[in-house]
């Protein structure tokens, strides 16, 4: 099966990328960076920046299922 020429869905543009921003304190990035922690919870992701993920560690411990130990 052939397309008509012109009947792409592509529209040629990449897609911008998007701020990241910490759930909890607000800081930005550009790009993921590898210290940030991501964290899906009720269906949607967060970010967390690295310093709000030390201050925050045990707490973040203590929601791991026991699987993990």
């Amino acid at each position: 099966m052939t397309s008509l020429s012109g009947g792409s869905d592509d529209t040629g543009s990449p897609a911008e990328p998007q701020a990241l921003i910490c759930a909890r304190c607000g800081a930005r990035a550009e790009s993921p960076p590898p210290t940030w922690t991501c964290s899906v919870e009720n269906g949607v992701r967060q970010y967390i920046c690295d310093t709000c993920s030390r201050e925050n560690l045990r707490a973040i411990e203590g929601r791991l299922d026991s699987a993990w130990w």
